[in-house]
């Protein structure tokens, strides 16, 4: 099988200098560890219910140059915000400040917060940190904060970087549940476990699907991907992501922590209607039969909030033999399709996004769109055909500046919509 794009050796090289000047070191020394972006075609809004998706990883992601401090400092710099963070693995004990003063944070003045987080995840599970890093990080130019899990890419990379420079053998299954902990337990959102497992598990040009409930997981190849064709999946579509100029923090949208709450009340009221009211309440363990039995009774919030679930686990089932087969074009009515239940059932987006899903939809060669990550701020991905995919980018790029043209004059055009190619699973080089 081949091997991404993503990083080049030129984007190595750079960071290695940069971490060599900050600490000292020889370019030789320097590690790097490559954290890429990931999409969830089908599966949206579902894996904090323990439902099943699919996502793979793009060639676009975050770099953590690194070298082990020699002490308990951490020190890091970043490509994307100001400052220089400091602090010692010994002074991270206890979560941030999670309740009223989440809303208050932003992204620029608490950058190194995943790196505190990663420290707190790796000392709570009883893992002997015995020294920080030297770290500079950057992401790909301008898809920051766009909806492409850039939070669990930089949870996961400074996981691998303090995993490495303390000699830890740590599985992937391990970091999926210790990136879990830097969102859910240190920062306070109550997200799944999707993100970090699509950058842990996938692998090029394979389609991920888990279980989040039972945490099974396997790779899905598109027809023919072997020793003597592979490139014929890359022939056949790209990914485009178009971005909406939409840039605000999780944490700061009581918005997805309430449809969480939603999805959990409407398990509730339907595992008590089914006799099974001890359960965790969570829709994974309400039966399709109980919830077609009972969803009657769900006032109308809940009841949407249900039927996206089932709607959407059965479009996973459905888009695993689509994608298995090479009909990328079923795959994308499927995507287009989670899409608008997004819209109507899970309600989340706002008007540029919507407005950018319909141009997206109406691009020569597409297959599929929807929102990618909440659908709170960011971006959409679609599947689109290889050979149409600098059309569609024009097109989008075109239109959207028609409709949105503040949001898309704070866009760098170059970087306005991207199209992409299948990415790897998380390493240190």
């Amino acid at each position: 099988m081949g091997e991404s794009s993503w990083p080049s050796q030129a984007q190595l090289d750079e960071i290695r200098g940069v971490v060599s000047e900050m600490s000292g070191r020889g370019r030789e020394e320097v590690r790097c560890a490559a954290s890429p972006y990931r999409i969830c075609p089908l599966g949206a809004h579902i894996d904090h219910q323990g439902g099943i998706v699919s996502a793979m990883t793009i060639n676009k992601g975050i770099l953590l140059g690194f070298v082990p401090s020699g002490d308990t400092q951490v020190i890091l710099r970043s490509g994307q915000f100001k400052g220089e963070v400091r602090f010692r693995i010994d002074e991270v004990s206890c979560p941030m400040n999670n309740g009223n003063d989440a809303s208050k944070r932003d992204e620029e003045s608490d950058w190194g917060s995943y790196a505190r987080g990663a420290v707190y995840a790796l000392q709570s599970r009883k893992n002997r940190l015995v020294q920080g890093i030297i770290g500079y990080i950057c992401g790909t130019e301008d898809m920051d904060s766009s909806g492409i899990s850039s939070s669990a890419a930089v949870g996961v990379a400074y996981l691998m970087a303090l995993e490495n420079a303390n000699n830890l053998i740590v599985s992937p299954e391990e970091n999926i549940e210790y990136d879990r902990l830097i969102e859910n337990e240190f920062r306070g959102l109550r997200n799944g476990i999707l993100d970090q497992s699509a950058i842990l598990l996938s692998s090029y040009g394979s389609l991920l699907y888990m279980n989040c409930k039972t945490k099974e997981h396997k790779l899905i190849h598109p027809p023919k991907l072997g020793k003597n064709h592979e490139t014929e999946w890359q022939e056949a579509y790209k990914i485009l992501l178009a971005f909406s100029g939409l840039k605000h923090a999780l944490t700061e949208n009581s918005g997805y922590n309430r449809r969480v709450g939603e999805c959990q009340e409407a398990a509730s009221v339907l595992l008590h209607a089914s006799g099974n009211g001890a359960a965790e309440p969570v829709l994974s363990n309400v039966e399709p039969e109980a919830y077609q039995t009972h969803k009657h009774i769900l006032e109308s919030n809940l009841a949407k909030r249900a039927e996206h679930y089932f709607s959407e686990n059965m479009r996973v089932i459905k888009g695993l033999e689509a994608w298995a087969s090479g009909r990328f074009k079923d795959f994308g009515t499927l995507i287009t399709e989670s899409g608008l239940s997004s819209i109507q059932n899970y309600e989340c987006g706002c008007k540029p996004l919507i407005q950018l899903r319909e141009i997206v939809l109406k691009a020569p060669g597409v297959f599929g769109a929807r929102f990618s990550g909440a659908g709170f701020r960011g971006c959409c991905v679609a599947l689109v055909d290889a050979n149409l995919a600098a059309e569609a980018a024009s097109f989008v790029r075109e239109e959207y500046n028609k409709l949105q043209p503040d949001l898309a004059s704070q866009l760098n055009q170059k970087h306005a919509v991207v199209i992409c190619e299948a990415g790897d699973c998380a390493r240190v080089i």
